[in-house]
């Protein structure tokens, strides 16, 4: 018997354009360790429980490609996530936080898919 009216699932991730330049901008790699297996997209700025609503949210500036181990390294260890960049708190705008990568070192990231490499923050050294 088909279920009743049930509400179909809201996709409230990236679209696959997106996720495709996210991809590309990190080299299909993560940017914690490296590694190129099971591979995520990251959202820095958390997307709240259900999603949001909120377009900027799965802007390129606010993801990383990261594998699931750093993926879940960045939920277990929030001080280190939010010092590197890999994760940033609300209401600030991710594009105005430097990330270190392994890929380049410091980087931010802009909403058009691209990095740009800087001088590490005032205070690092890696």
């Amino acid at each position: 018997m088909p279920a009743k009216n049930r509400p179909r699932a809201r996709n409230t991730g990236p679209t696959p354009a997106v996720r495709q330049a996210v991809y590309a901008r990190d080299l299909t790699r993560c940017v914690r360790c490296g590694s190129a297996t099971t591979l995520t997209v990251q959202h820095r700025v958390n997307r709240a429980m259900g999603g949001s609503s909120d377009p900027a949210i799965n802007s390129p500036a606010n993801l990383l490609t990261a594998c699931q181990a750093c993926n879940m390294a960045f939920e277990a260890r929030p001080a280190e996530a939010y010092r590197f960049g890999w994760k940033v708190r609300r209401p600030t705008d991710p594009a105005t936080v430097p990330v270190w990568t392994t890929l380049g070192g410091w980087m931010l990231m802009s909403d058009d898919g691209t990095a740009t490499k800087i001088q590490a923050p005032e205070g690092f050294r890696r």
